[in-house]
């Protein structure tokens, strides 16, 4: 069998190279993913033209159909966000707005586009939101179509109003890493019961 791909779509709203706490706790999902055999990639989305709109293609200049594909060819799709005044980023939100035009978009079979997929979200900040988040998140895909596996959500919060971030840390925090271990894991079971056995059509 073909062996499972996972993209992260990263969030953050720092452009590249600068480091990110969303970049690294995506990256940490992706290493969890990877030691159950799935190839991964990764793309900070602050980096690419993504115009405001809900089409699958906003016009000339418009860089969301590449990363789209990336989501389209991937197996698993991890969405890592950065917390700002409790709400995820605005990239985070134009993401999920690009991806409402695939609401209306079918396979051969007639299916939803996105169906036999796999979604994480994966949350970083030192201020409340993070549940709040990936629950909007995940529903959010879970409308376009996206399979939602036990536990999908990791999340670090820091001590409120202070200036520590996930990046700073010395070590990931024991909960934090068995959370998203177990992310990743569940993801990957449920990715390749999806890959064996497809959702059929209406």
């Amino acid at each position: 069998m073909t062996e499972l791909s996972a993209v992260a779509l990263v969030c953050t709203l720092t452009p590249s190279p600068t480091p990110s706490s969303s970049e690294l706790m995506g990256r940490h999902v992706l290493e969890q993913l990877e030691k159950h055999g799935v190839s991964t990639s990764s793309v900070r989305v602050v980096d690419h033209d993504v115009k405001p709109g809900v089409q699958v293609d906003m016009g000339p200049g418009d860089e969301w159909p590449a990363l789209r594909q990336r989501v389209l060819d991937a197996d698993i799709l991890v969405l890592s966000t950065p917390v700002w005044m409790g709400h995820p980023s605005s990239i985070a939100q134009r993401v999920i707005e690009r991806l409402d035009a695939d609401l209306a978009e079918t396979d051969e079979q007639g299916r939803p586009i996105m169906y036999d997929k796999t979604a994480i979200v994966a949350v970083v900040g030192n201020e409340d939101g993070a549940h709040k988040i990936i629950a909007d998140m995940l529903q959010a895909l879970n409308d376009v179509g996206f399979s939602i596996p036990a536990q999908a959500g990791t999340y670090w919060v820091g001590e409120a109003m202070q200036s520590v971030d996930y990046q700073d840390l010395d070590e990931v925090p024991e909960p934090v890493a068995s959370t998203t271990a177990g992310a990743a894991r569940n993801a990957v079971h449920l990715a390749r019961l999806l890959r064996a056995e497809p959702y059929p059509a209406g």
